[in-house]
């Protein structure tokens, strides 16, 4: 029988004035959850982050898909999408700012429990939530699927508060196995607990199943691989078990 959720929307604004609209699903529960934010892939708060939303509710947590473009713009056009993205990275903390927004958004409804909170993210989600992480968010777990691993600036010593989980697709070619080379070499030198798994024939955007179908219309080294995809969740929710429950 699976779980009972329900869902909404919740409209809160970054520090920079953004108007930000989130997708908020959590489990029918009579007591509160731990809480989980999403960082949307470069295609920004869509569908398929709302479904991964109302999947973590149904394992039992409450979840946020976050918005970081603003008033929940999506697009299925690569030029678009990287334009877009690309804003985000004008000012240093309009990424940490709208993640953290998100975050302390999450924290507040009466559905979660605030001393457990981590944060799982998409493409350049991961990037995202990573960069979150680093902030010294109070996060217990974070973990990114096909993330970008570049810092904007490397973690430090006592900054990432919890556990980290890197899902790397093999075939990248997006990130290079030596940018995974580089992430965990910042994560030992900040002495953060760790884990980089890396899938076998899995590309960039393995874990989303319409990534083919992007691949083709953009001209973009993306591809589906439902194991890959399989193997990742499952990672995911053994990790958010381990620091949550």
């Amino acid at each position: 029988m699976s779980t009972a959720i329900k869902t909404r929307e919740i409209q809160y604004t970054a520090p920079d004035g953004s108007h930000l609209i989130g997708y908020f699903a959590a489990p029918e529960s009579e007591t509160p959850v731990p809480g989980i934010i999403i960082g949307p892939e470069w295609w920004g708060r869509n569908e398929y982050t709302e479904q991964r939303a109302r999947e973590l509710a149904e394992h039992g947590y409450a979840a946020l898909a976050i918005d970081m473009y603003g008033d929940k713009k999506v697009t299925t056009t690569a030029a678009q999408a990287y334009e877009w993205m690309m804003q985000t990275f004008e000012d240093l903390d309009t990424v940490t700012d709208r993640a953290n927004a998100g975050l302390q958004t999450l924290a507040a409804q009466p559905e979660v429990n605030s001393e457990k909170l981590a944060a799982v993210g998409f493409c350049y989600g991961g990037k995202v939530v990573l960069d979150l992480a680093r902030s010294g968010a109070p996060l217990k777990a974070t973990a990114t699927f096909h993330g970008t691993l570049a810092p904007k600036a490397p973690a430090q010593k006592g900054n990432i508060q919890g556990e980290v989980l890197v899902l790397h697709g093999e075939l990248d070619s997006m990130v290079t196995l030596e940018d995974v080379a580089n992430f965990e070499k910042e994560m030992q030198a900040a002495e953060v607990k760790h884990e980089v798994v890396v899938l076998k024939d899995a590309k960039h955007g393995f874990s989303n199943p319409l990534a083919d179908e992007r691949a083709k219309a953009n001209g973009v080294d993306l591809g589906y691989n439902s194991e890959a995809e399989k193997q990742g969740l499952a990672k995911m929710y053994a990790l958010l078990e381990r620091t949550l429950k």
